[in-house]
């Protein structure tokens, strides 16, 4: 008679997992302000680097003044001109010797220059491009010689001592979280809501933990999403404006069966393990899944604490075959599998 192999086994547990649900985001500084032109010119110099801190005021560019220099000289002669004449009719005015018509006429070409004096001043004086707010730099995409003008972003400065990671759910998503996040209002709950974490593009898990800090509450009607936004500390700058990762929102899985991912299979869309009965027969099941923490699954349908299932060795296994179990403790299981259950 041929001998039932022997296969790896272990009892189904029942633990408490914290995993995690993940969002893509979108990282900006929370204060990010857009430097641009207000006349055109060429630029003479570029008086930042690109990751500099810079104070609200500090200069940034320089353009060309040249032609607006020589307008501005012509406007001010002109202002000279019409003073003059101005000055030379108020006597005659006093006097009688003239009307008033004169006067006011002289006078108004006198406001006329002085305000085109004025204006040409203003655009020399814009012709030094200053930041809006205290930050540090971003991408300085125009170079010396360059022709900008108040279309051109310059560049963008931005606070980032702290940083908004935007976000969105789908409305069930939204809702479920919303049902088991303690609060009678949108706000309460905002403010019971758990720390959150953030995947770097790379893979790594930031150090700083983040709080979620504003929710739309609003379904958008073309996305079927809920926006989010939460700000994380970031006193090193390795965070930037523009960066992208994922938040991380944990949720835990309380008192529920958990298998290892290398006990199941799956056909045509479905998953299946195989069941270890009393008379250590292995019968295929089917289950449902719920959630995967690391390399372990949460079952929401299929198993119970108790239950015992094949681990490994599935290939080796059919349908209603008589096997001989090998007991394999489930924390050596987990152990392998770093997991940390709460």
């Amino acid at each position: 008679m041929r001998q039932a192999p022997s296969i790896p086994v272990i009892e189904v547990p029942s633990q408490t997992l914290t995993g995690y649900d993940t969002y893509p985001t979108s990282l900006e500084g929370v204060i990010s302000s857009s430097v641009r032109a207000k006349v055109s010119g060429y630029i003479t110099q570029v008086l930042v680097d690109e990751g500099q801190a810079v104070k609200k005021g500090q200069s940034l560019f320089k353009l060309e003044t040249q032609s607006l220099d020589a307008d501005a000289a012509a406007a001010k002669a002109n202002v000279e001109a019409a003073k003059v004449d101005v000055d030379k009719l108020k006597p005659l005015v006093e006097k009688g010797i003239i009307g008033s018509v004169q006067l006011k006429t002289a006078e108004a070409r006198y406001n006329q220059a002085m305000a085109t004096f004025n204006s040409i001043s203003a655009n020399i004086g814009y012709a030094t491009i200053k930041s809006p707010v205290s930050g540090y730099v971003g991408a300085i995409p125009y170079r010396q010689g360059a022709l900008v003008s108040p279309s051109d972003p310059l560049t963008t400065v931005s606070q980032v001592d702290n940083v908004f990671a935007f976000f969105s759910m789908n409305e069930k998503q939204y809702l479920n979280m919303l049902q088991i996040t303690e609060g009678e209002s949108l706000d309460d709950k905002i403010g019971n809501m758990a720390e959150v974490e953030l995947e770097l593009v790379n893979g790594q898990i930031y150090s700083h933990k983040g709080k979620i800090k504003t929710i739309t509450g609003q379904v958008n009607p073309t996305t079927g999403t809920v926006s989010f936004r939460a700000t994380f500390p970031n006193p090193n700058r390795l965070l930037a404006h523009g960066n992208s990762g994922k938040v991380l929102i944990p949720k835990i899985y309380e008192d529920k069966p958990v298998i290892p991912e290398a006990s199941i299979y799956e056909e045509q869309g479905k998953t299946y393990l195989y069941k270890v009965g009393a008379d250590s027969v292995a019968v295929e099941a089917l289950i449902e899944i719920e959630a995967k923490v690391g390399q372990l699954l949460i079952i929401e349908e299929g198993l119970k604490k108790g239950d015992k299932i094949v681990y490994q060795g599935l290939d080796k296994v059919r349908d209603q075959m008589k096997i001989s179990p090998r007991l394999v403790p489930f924390d050596s299981v987990a152990g392998k599998l770093k997991v940390a259950f709460k």
